[in-house]
């Protein structure tokens, strides 16, 4: 494969350094706190050039969003053929990793209060980052319902139930108390039950899938940030 010539590297190494600083401003000032100028000054670069890769701070949120998004719904978009349980597995781990970061804790805490005050705000969150995760889970639980691994009536409930089985209990506490992220050893307790409780739920061989599993979940809990 042709490396990049250095302009395209630079460019891109740029836009890595926009996009973890508007992070970190987001989370740390919130949406409507948060300015361009703020997030040009701790990335190292010139309003002009923030505005050259990103035309607005709603695109610039976007683009983070969605980047996101891409990252937890890798397992499914891009399934590296290791079939349903492994892709599932991985979708936990990357979805895990992704919402337990303490900037995108700190960002889901400053956008739940700031949305009674700027509802739009909370609209914007919702649409660049949790519905399109949930749309990306209901095309892929669809296809393996087509390939009859997965058998349910309502592809939005099955990934409601897939997200909140994994989930919703560590992450609710680490939203309420910062001091309360899981460690490892725990986010591998809720990710394991809740995908035996998806498969008994959602397979149609429940025997198979739940063996395979218990295979991966004897290897332990994948390296990670939380």
């Amino acid at each position: 494969m042709t490396s990049l010539a250095p302009r395209a590297r630079n460019r891109m190494a740029k836009e890595r350094r926009i996009l973890d600083s508007a992070l970190k401003v987001f989370a740390n000032q919130g949406y409507s706190g948060a300015s361009m100028d703020a997030i040009a000054a701790l990335a190292g670069v010139s309003k002009p050039t923030l505005y050259q890769y990103f035309g607005s701070k709603e695109q610039l949120f976007a683009t983070l969003m969605v980047e996101q998004r891409d990252s937890m719904l890798g397992a499914f978009e891009e399934p590296d053929g290791l079939g349903l349980v492994a892709e599932l597995w991985a979708f936990a781990w990357h979805y895990a990793d992704t919402v337990l970061h303490p900037d995108f804790l700190s960002l889901a805490r400053l956008t739940i209060g700031e949305a009674q005050r700027f509802p739009e705000i909370g609209r914007a969150y919702q649409a660049a980052g949790p519905e399109r995760v949930l749309r990306g889970m209901m095309d892929y639980l669809n296809a393996k319902k087509a390939e009859g691994l997965l058998a349910f009536d309502d592809a939005e409930l099955a990934a409601e139930d897939l997200w909140g089985l994994i989930l919703s209990a560590p992450r609710n506490r680490a939203l309420h108390d910062a001091a309360c992220l899981p460690k490892r050893d725990d986010l591998h307790r809720f990710v394991t039950n809740g995908l035996r409780v998806f498969l008994k739920a959602y397979s149609t061989n429940p025997g198979h899938d739940l063996a395979q599993l218990t295979a991966l979940a004897e290897q332990g809990p994948t390296t990670g940030t939380p």
